[in-house]
């Protein structure tokens, strides 16, 4: 199925996105991809990305997955799993995947990548 007009349009206008300079890659129903380069004033005292930069690239594309069908989604629950840390100039990629679907509920998986290397697991559930 496809993703109801006006939808890419308005989760692309996202703010907070913009502000971090996250991008929309790819979108279909229960489906997203969103990017994000890793730049220095992304960064932690560790000198390594942020984990709320790591988080807010992965709940980007878990929100345009789960509002890909045309109908309000807003989280219920979310956790991530940080697994490995990337340079300065790094992009980050995170595919967002419906794993379960109700009339009320759904479920994602996200997938954080680092060239091809999964740097983290989030997990979100939404109430629409």
């Amino acid at each position: 199925m496809t993703v109801p007009e006006g939808t890419r349009e308005r989760i692309e206008s996202d703010p907070y996105c913009e502000r971090l300079g996250i991008e929309l890659a790819a979108l279909s129903e229960g489906y997203a991809e969103t990017t994000l380069v890793v730049t220095e004033d992304l960064l932690n005292f560790h000198g390594t990305p942020h984990g709320g930069a790591v988080y807010s690239v992965a709940d980007a594309a878990f929100a345009a997955a789960s509002n890909s069908h045309g109908d309000p989604a807003v989280a219920l629950e979310t956790n991530v799993s940080y697994l490995d840390a990337v340079e300065t100039g790094t992009t980050l990629t995170a595919t967002a995947e419906e794993t379960h679907l109700t009339r009320r509920t759904a479920e994602y998986e996200v997938v954080v990548t680092a060239e091809g290397d999964r740097v983290a697991t989030f997990r979100g559930r939404v109430y629409r």
